[in-house]
């Protein structure tokens, strides 16, 4: 009796082995450890912050040192944004030369954490010379750093954010990952939209001049001549010379469209739209988003808005 007992025993036991054998075999899914709190991470503007939060998600909570319609130029660091440094876990900055504050002030604020250059890995144009680089008489160096204006480039900031949010949370990095793949099979179809956008306008016809040098990425990239002009970003009145001196360069160059960034004066825009034949385009995004609800609240909607905007331009001085 005891014999049979032990032998039906031996033989269940084997039956639930055979039966969890393929379960065992598989491969364990990545684990994911939720966190006590979100990761608090510092991002110096707010098309870095926002690329931050796509991978991030519900794990990270940004602050931002230069918000939504803010201009970076401008940007006096206050104490309130060295508590902020001082508290984060992560701070997240663009490099080459756009935030000239950053050292001292990260130094200055008593944060010794990791500090993430997004551009790591990417190869700069050198900064446009001459006075139609920045009107605004901000100097960034040799290189030019409004990189994100290209996707490919964008493309390169998320795959930093996502290596540094995973070594800062070593337990969320599948989840990291996973947001990474899904928002940078976006960026491939934004890239693919644009491309598209400018495929039936003439590459003779594709100039266009902005307030100050932050689009030579974008123009690289989709085959448009972008120039920026002097006097457009200024705060004061726009001269008669920095008039003249725009006149001539539309006239000279063909451009095709004028346009005034977000964070721009438009004054010397709308007078010169008067005395030549370029299109006034309307408002292009480049250092910052805008907010919740304007046309550009993140850098996918940003790329858009932007293309569309340029495209529809030039398109239009084509009749």
């Amino acid at each position: 009796m005891e014999t049979s007992v032990i032998r039906r025993s031996i033989l269940a036991a084997a039956a639930l082995l055979v039966l969890a054998g393929p379960v065992l075999a598989q491969e364990p899914a990545p684990a994911t450890t939720p966190l006590a709190e979100p990761l608090r991470v510092v991002a110096s503007f707010s098309i870095l912050g926002d690329l931050v939060k796509q991978v991030g998600g519900p794990r990270v909570a940004v602050e931002l040192l230069v918000g939504a319609d803010a201009d970076m130029h401008a940007f006096q660091p206050s104490p309130a944004d060295s508590r902020k440094l001082a508290g984060a876990r992560l701070v997240v900055i663009n490099g080459l030369g756009f935030e000239g504050w950053a050292e001292r002030m990260i130094k200055a604020s008593g944060y010794t954490g990791p500090v993430v250059v997004v551009t790591r890995g990417l190869k700069p144009l050198a900064r446009a010379g001459g006075g139609g680089d920045h009107g605004h008489g901000h100097d960034h160096g040799g290189d030019d750093p409004h990189a994100w204006q290209s996707v490919a480039n964008a493309k390169l900031y998320v795959a930093n954010i996502r290596d540094a949010l995973a070594a800062a949370d070593p337990s969320g990095e599948a989840a990291y990952r996973a947001a990474a793949n899904a928002y940078l099979q976006r960026l491939d179809q934004l890239d693919r939209d644009i491309v598209a956008a400018f495929a039936s306008i003439p590459k003779e016809r594709r100039r266009v001049i902005t307030a100050h040098q932050a689009f030579r990425y974008f123009g690289a990239a989709y085959g448009i001549t972008v120039r920026g002009a002097k006097g457009i970003g200024d705060e004061a009145e726009p001269t008669a010379r920095d008039i003249a001196e725009l006149i001539r360069q539309i006239k000279k160059e063909r451009i095709r469209a004028v346009f005034v960034e977000s964070t721009a004066n438009r004054r010397l825009i709308d007078r010169i739209a008067k005395e030549t034949d370029a299109r006034v385009g309307g408002v292009l995004y480049s250092d910052a988003l805008s907010g919740p609800g304007g046309p550009a609240p993140g850098y996918v909607e940003m790329m858009r808005h932007n293309t569309e905007a340029i495209a529809a331009a030039l398109r239009d001085t084509a009749n």
